[in-house]
Order: C-alpha cells, then structure tokens, then sequence
C-alpha cells in the first residue's frame, strides 16, 4: 500500500480502519503494547505507529500479527471492510497490496465472521519471495490454483513447482515461502479451510 499518495481513497480509510481494528484486537485480549510486542515480535514504537495508523503495515508485519491473534490475513482485511450482502461486486473486493514485496492480494470472498471458507487472488511480481513463520491458524487447508504464470511453495520445508492450471493442496502447520519464479507475473487463487 502506497503511503499515502495524493487525497483521502480507498486505500487510506481501509488503512485507518485497519489501525482501529488491530488496536481492537489488542484490548479485547486486555495485552498492553509491551505484551504484544513480546508475543509477535515486533518493537513497541512499530506497534504503537501502527495503531495510530502513523505507519502502513508490511505483509510480514501483518504476518506477525496474524499468527499473534491467530486470524488469517484475509479475515483480518476482510473485518475492516464494511460487510454489506452475501454478494461482493468487484469494486467492493478488499485489495491489499505491498509494493516492496511485490504481492497483490484480492479478498474475493464477502467478508463473513462465521464461515469456514474463504477464497483470495493473489498476483506476485517476477521475484517475488515471500516467506511466513508458521500458520496464522495450525493446520489451515490450502488450495492454491495457479492461473498465470509459474508459481513455487515451499511447505514445510518441501518444495512445490506449480505452472498455470496447476494446483496444490496441503494443510500447513509450520512455515511456507511463495515464490514466483518468472519470467511473468503469477496470479492464482487461494481457497482456504479454516480446520
């Protein structure tokens, strides 16, 4: 997400919102910023700007906090996105993108706090490398279908070569890296099942 180029879009009230809502996440667990800090890893000051939506969190900082509040990323997008209807048009889709690690990634889903499912398009840049600790929630199911391009994950430690139309299933419990190789861009969809 850019920070903060020309007047008040989307992409800013999504990231005040956000802000609100890891705030929240914070006090309804009653952890001060020190507790946080020492739980996700990450310093007090980073925490404390993030909240106050003085800084755009990174992926891996989402990361972090994710696997902290044990959420996924996309439940995380998608509770500070207004839930409207059972039906999402395009427009209304969450988009969030880090241009540093060269990863776009589409909440395609109608954002739900009760279903197990969700489904999100990810695009990453030739280059992109983009690896998590562990699972935001232990044992979550994966489907990753490739679209475009060529696409490589790493689960626990093995690697996985996917070329468009290809798809990978697994249920992850430890670390994971997504790579696109190039020499395109790779666009896929990831369905996930929380357990």
């Amino acid at each position: 997400m850019g920070h903060h180029e020309g007047g008040a879009g989307h992409d800013d009230r999504l990231e005040l919102r956000l802000a609100a809502r890891l705030a929240e996440l914070r006090t309804e667990r009653a952890w001060s910023l020190e507790d946080l800090a020492q739980r996700a890893g990450i310093s007090r000051s980073t925490l404390s700007r993030l909240e106050r939506a003085e800084i755009s969190p990174t992926t891996a900082l989402l990361a972090k906090l994710c696997a902290t509040y044990e959420l996924t990323m996309s439940r995380l997008l998608a509770e500070v996105e207004p839930a409207v209807s059972p039906l999402v048009r395009a427009d209304r889709q969450a988009v969030w993108r880090d241009d540093g690690a060269g990863i776009t990634r589409r909440s395609v889903s109608p954002p739900s706090g009760g279903l197990r499912g969700e489904v999100i398009e990810v695009t990453l840049r030739p280059g992109a490398d983009i690896a998590y600790d562990g699972s935001p929630v232990p044992g979550l199911e994966h489907h990753a279908w490739v679209l475009q391009g060529a696409l490589e994950v790493t689960v626990d430690g093995t690697a996985h070569e996917a070329g468009t139309g290809d798809c990978l299933r697994f249920r992850l419990w430890g670390s994971s890296r997504w790579r696109c190789p190039g020499p395109d861009p790779a666009r896929y969809v990831l369905a996930i099942v929380l357990p």
